[in-house]
């Protein structure tokens, strides 16, 4: 069994997972990449999951999104059961009710920032909501960035239309795989704060998997893996209460 991780007190669950395993290979040859973790991501709360190399931090964000499929256990994305979902199904939820953000921007380089931030909403038939699109757009000081494509933005700028990309379908949950991985630290700061502020003035439920203790120090909650299992649960960690848990792990 994984040690508690400390659920928020909350008036709804964004996303749970419950004794999730994943197993790569079979046999002698087997992986056990979770080992049974159960977690809930109360709405409105900024959670960050670390580990070394090989934690299972990366595989249980996966799962948790629907973007890999777990091998026991059950997920579920607010009251939606993602467990068993037929593929079409679960392609449906990832597009309406997930929203994801990577290392790596994945814009479409032929797609203006306007037209980037607008694809989950095109892809699902949706009209967007001008004032919301405006509102987003302008809080990320994208606005007279719209119509250039990524090859013409900045790093961070490409970074905050994923941002606004992630959040304009208005998304139970937003998953972020490292997403300051490519960035300068100045520009890795204003992200971070952005991220926070979604979560703290927007309700905006938001987990990310970093391996940066700075970056974890922007969330509520600090949860680190070891072999596939939760083996501790921070608080408002700060950076020094971080890297602290993690020599711990190392040792």
């Amino acid at each position: 069994m994984s040690a508690p991780a400390m659920t928020p007190t909350t008036t709804r669950v964004a996303a749970r997972g419950q004794d999730v395993t994943k197993i790569y290979g079979s046999g002698d040859t087997a992986v056990t990449a979770l080992d049974g973790v159960t977690v809930d991501f109360g709405t409105g709360t900024f959670t960050a999951i670390m580990g070394p190399s090989g934690s299972g931090k990366s595989t249980l964000m996966h799962c948790l999104a629907g973007l890999d499929t777990p091998t026991g256990g059950r997920i579920t994305i607010g009251d939606i059961e993602m467990t068993g979902l037929r593929d079409r199904d679960l392609t449906t939820v990832r597009r309406d009710r997930i929203g994801f953000v990577f290392q790596s921007f994945n814009l479409l380089p032929t797609l203006t920032a306007r037209q980037n931030v607008l694809l989950p909403l095109d892809l699902a038939g949706r009209r967007a909501d001008a004032e919301r699109f405006g509102t987003l757009v302008d809080s990320l000081g994208l606005s007279d960035r719209l119509d250039h494509r990524p090859s013409e933005l900045s790093g961070g700028q490409q970074q905050r239309v994923a941002i606004a990309r992630a959040l304009i379908t208005g998304p139970e949950v937003v998953f972020a795989d490292e997403p300051t991985g490519a960035l300068d630290s100045r520009t890795a700061a204003t992200l971070l704060g952005y991220l926070q502020h979604s979560c703290r003035e927007l309700g905006q439920t938001i987990v990310m998997v970093t391996h940066d203790p700075i970056a974890a120090s922007y969330a509520d909650r600090a949860l680190l893996l070891s072999d596939g299992r939760i083996t501790d649960a921070i608080a408002d960690p700060d950076t020094d209460a971080v890297l602290a848990a993690m020599k711990r792990l190392e040792a």
